[in-house]
């Protein structure tokens, strides 16, 4: 039975309503699935939870910011109903946390099906030459260890029910301008991002599917609570292809359960969200400032494998 949703504004997690209908998603498309989301307390994390409650399943918020965390809890509970979230203060570096949330998710809903990789510090940006080893090893505590440590949880049990989703929050694969990723971050990343592909073959056959999604640019951005800039400086404009600005994290919300819905389509693929957003038609708001469209070219398994081995101009070619 479709519990009627509700419309939430009095939130101070600048959010916007959500509805996935008008991108062909039904509302029961996610009955009875249970989703663990790390860093779900916020921007594209909830954004991934409020979209999956709305189409019908159970979302378990893993964040360290506990006052955002009960909020986005309170939220989609007065969206969907109650017992629809449970939000557990987990710092996903430590093992035990993670064990905790473990317990406490299988204590709520007894099982778990989904696993959204997604927590990850965005200031551990910096530069190899000027950050402190200590960002490099906090970039891969919260990235490759958090995620092995997830994995190991959540996994075994969607093997043995032969049924169940793992996706990670990638990104680029190293500082590469004029994108936004710092060298630190992206280590982190890239590390992670190699598990999760690895984990696709180690688990292929299983029921678990596996896969990895670029958001790009997801957020919402409250300009007054940004310094001032200096004088003569004008806000540079932050608008992603098809949108007027960055992507809503409602949207993003969207391209991730359109991929879950396709978990089995998608094992072992890493995507863009705008491949996400072509494949469901999504309404741009602003088409006129989308790239022309381009065929891109799948890498196999072996050619994602040696892709270390074609990076860069090489040796010069002998006359």
């Amino acid at each position: 039975m479709s519990v009627e949703k509700n419309v939430v504004t009095n939130s101070f997690l600048n959010i916007e309503p959500i509805d996935l209908e008008y991108v062909g998603i039904k509302k029961d498309a996610l009955q009875g699935e249970v989703a663990v989301i790390t860093g779900g307390a916020r921007n594209i994390g909830l954004g991934f939870a409020r979209a999956i409650a709305w189409a019908g399943g159970k979302v378990v918020i893993a964040d360290i910011l506990e006052k955002e965390g009960q909020e986005a809890e309170r939220v989609i509970n007065a969206e969907n109903g109650p017992d629809t979230a449970l939000f557990v203060k987990t710092d996903i570096t430590k093992e035990e946390e993670v064990k905790n949330l473990a317990e406490k998710a299988f204590a709520k809903f007894g099982k778990v099906d989904i696993l959204i990789n997604n927590a990850m510090n965005m200031r551990l940006n910096g530069p190899v030459l000027s950050s402190p080893i200590e960002d490099l090893d906090q970039s891969y505590a919260i990235s490759a260890r958090g995620v092995m440590l997830l994995v190991k949880e959540f996994v075994p049990g969607m093997i043995e029910r032969g049924h169940g989703i793992v996706t990670y929050s990638t990104t680029q694969f190293h500082y590469c301008p004029p994108l936004v990723g710092g060298s630190i971050y992206t280590a982190g990343k890239a590390a992670a991002t190699s598990i999760i592909m690895s984990l696709a073959n180690e688990v292929k056959g299983t029921g678990v599917h596996v896969f990895c999604m670029i958001p790009a640019g997801v957020g919402r951005i409250d300009f007054s609570k940004l310094p001032p800039l200096p004088e003569g400086k004008e806000m540079p404009k932050l608008a992603m292809p098809g949108f007027d600005g960055l992507i809503p994290p409602e949207a993003g919300g969207a391209a991730m359960v359109y991929c879950l819905l396709h978990a089995e389509e998608l094992h072992g693929s890493g995507i863009m969200i705008n491949d996400a957003f072509e494949a469901m038609d999504y309404p741009y708001p602003n088409p006129s400032t989308l790239p022309p469209k381009m065929e891109s070219r799948r890498l196999s398994d072996m050619e994602l494998t040696l892709v270390f081995s074609n990076m860069g101009p090489g040796f010069k070619k002998k006359k």
